[in-house]
């Protein structure tokens, strides 16, 4: 990887860290907390939320008829979707120890909270979580086939990507044959690293949880 692209790449990482910092801030300007998992809103913003809910038998006025007849569609795709998810959760469970590969957290991709807003009727919530759990699948399954990708064959394309994971930027360049054999040996490597790492803290945290604590009376 060329100096200027790896450059390119710490602007993109400061750009992140830069955005995490906006929406923590934005979390404070809407008024509400994330602690121990749970999402809480002041009480007057929670009382704003609740008189801006759109009843159920209004709700059903403003749907398009059309739309009626794509639900069954819609909600059919959950059929799919709960396969894919158990067969790429099954699929990094049985190969990725082999791989020494660590396996991807699905609870750092599909998170179900929209169901704490007040402002959303049942129906609404519903939908919401149905999208949350769709987006947030195909998020963790791009995650697992990444690694994956890392694993087998990280090599760029010939043509720009549109949507391509966050580690492609640094597989290897189309065509770039030299040492492709230790190269590839080197990501691997790094995978494997990634895994002992994500083993180390899973085991202090394993033991922090376990451990007496030194202020309670025996």
């Amino acid at each position: 990887m060329n100096t200027r692209i790896r450059q390119i790449l710490d602007q993109i990482t400061a750009l992140e860290d830069e955005l995490q910092t906006a929406a923590e801030e934005q979390q404070t300007r809407l008024h509400y907390q994330f602690k121990d998992k749970r999402i809480s809103f002041e009480h007057a913003i929670r009382e704003a939320h609740r008189k801006a809910r759109m009843g159920i038998f209004h709700w059903f006025l403003t749907v398009r008829p059309l739309n009626y007849l794509t639900a069954p569609i819609i909600y059919g795709m959950i059929v799919p979707l709960a396969l894919f998810d158990l067969c790429i959760s099954v699929y990094q469970l049985t190969c990725f120890p082999i791989y020494k590969v660590a396996r991807v957290r699905r609870a750092n991709y599909i998170a179900l909270d929209h169901q704490h807003l007040a402002y959303l009727n049942v129906i609404e919530k519903v939908d919401c979580m149905y999208c949350s759990y769709a987006v947030g699948l195909l998020g963790y399954a791009q995650e697992i086939t990444a690694r994956t990708e890392q694993y087998f064959c990280p090599i760029k394309h010939a043509r720009k990507m549109l949507g391509a994971h966050a580690r492609y930027e640094h597989f290897l360049d189309y065509g770039e044959a030299d040492d492709f054999h230790a190269k590839l040996e080197e990501f691997r490597a790094a995978l494997a690293r990634e895994a002992d790492a994500a083993g180390s803290k899973k085991r202090r945290i394993d033991g922090m949880a376990c451990a007496p604590d030194a202020n309670r009376s025996p």
